[in-house]
Protein backbone atom coordinates (compact mmCIF):
# COMPACT_ATOMS: atom_id res chain seq x y z
CA UNK A 1 0.00 0.00 0.00
CA UNK A 2 1.47 3.45 -1.01
CA UNK A 3 1.99 6.04 1.79
CA UNK A 4 -0.77 8.11 0.28
CA UNK A 5 -3.12 5.78 0.24
CA UNK A 6 -2.44 4.45 4.08
CA UNK A 7 -3.05 8.22 4.74
CA UNK A 8 -6.48 8.70 2.99
CA UNK A 9 -7.47 5.23 4.57
CA UNK A 10 -6.73 6.89 8.19
CA UNK A 11 -8.20 10.23 7.46
CA UNK A 12 -11.33 8.70 6.41
CA UNK A 13 -11.53 6.40 9.76
CA UNK A 14 -11.03 8.59 11.61
CA UNK A 15 -13.79 11.31 10.19
CA UNK A 16 -16.38 8.05 10.29
CA UNK A 17 -15.36 7.30 13.89
CA UNK A 18 -15.97 10.78 15.24
CA UNK A 19 -19.18 10.91 13.30
CA UNK A 20 -20.42 7.59 14.99
CA UNK A 21 -18.81 9.39 18.19
CA UNK A 22 -21.22 12.41 17.87
CA UNK A 23 -24.14 10.10 17.19
CA UNK A 24 -23.41 8.38 20.32
CA UNK A 25 -23.67 10.60 22.04
CA UNK A 26 -26.95 12.72 20.92
CA UNK A 27 -25.24 15.19 19.08
CA UNK A 28 -27.28 13.41 15.60
CA UNK A 29 -27.67 17.56 14.69
CA UNK A 30 -24.18 18.18 14.00
CA UNK A 31 -23.69 14.58 12.40
CA UNK A 32 -26.78 15.80 10.17
CA UNK A 33 -24.86 19.28 9.04
CA UNK A 34 -21.87 17.30 8.72
CA UNK A 35 -23.66 15.07 5.85
CA UNK A 36 -23.04 16.60 2.88
CA UNK A 37 -19.57 16.49 3.77
CA UNK A 38 -18.75 13.43 4.44
CA UNK A 39 -20.32 12.64 1.34
CA UNK A 40 -18.13 14.58 -0.89
CA UNK A 41 -15.58 13.21 1.22
CA UNK A 42 -16.48 9.83 -0.11
CA UNK A 43 -16.62 10.74 -3.42
CA UNK A 44 -13.55 12.01 -3.27
CA UNK A 45 -11.67 9.25 -2.05
CA UNK A 46 -13.58 6.90 -4.54
CA UNK A 47 -12.28 9.22 -7.56
CA UNK A 48 -8.91 9.39 -6.35
CA UNK A 49 -9.03 5.69 -5.86
CA UNK A 50 -9.17 4.76 -9.20
CA UNK A 51 -6.69 3.75 -11.63
CA UNK A 52 -5.60 7.11 -13.64
CA UNK A 53 -4.72 4.66 -16.37
CA UNK A 54 -7.26 5.48 -19.06
CA UNK A 55 -6.45 7.83 -22.30
CA UNK A 56 -8.14 11.14 -22.03
CA UNK A 57 -10.36 12.63 -24.16
CA UNK A 58 -7.94 13.54 -27.24
CA UNK A 59 -9.37 17.28 -26.84
CA UNK A 60 -5.80 18.48 -25.94
CA UNK A 61 -4.90 21.81 -27.15
CA UNK A 62 -0.92 22.09 -27.73
CA UNK A 63 1.23 24.87 -26.13
CA UNK A 64 2.13 27.82 -28.25
CA UNK A 65 5.24 27.46 -29.67
CA UNK A 66 7.58 31.06 -29.51
CA UNK A 67 9.18 31.38 -33.33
Amino acid sequence: MKSRQIVVTAVTATVFAWSIVLVTVGQTAAVAALAPALALTVQQIVHASRSHTAPGTGNRVDAAKNP
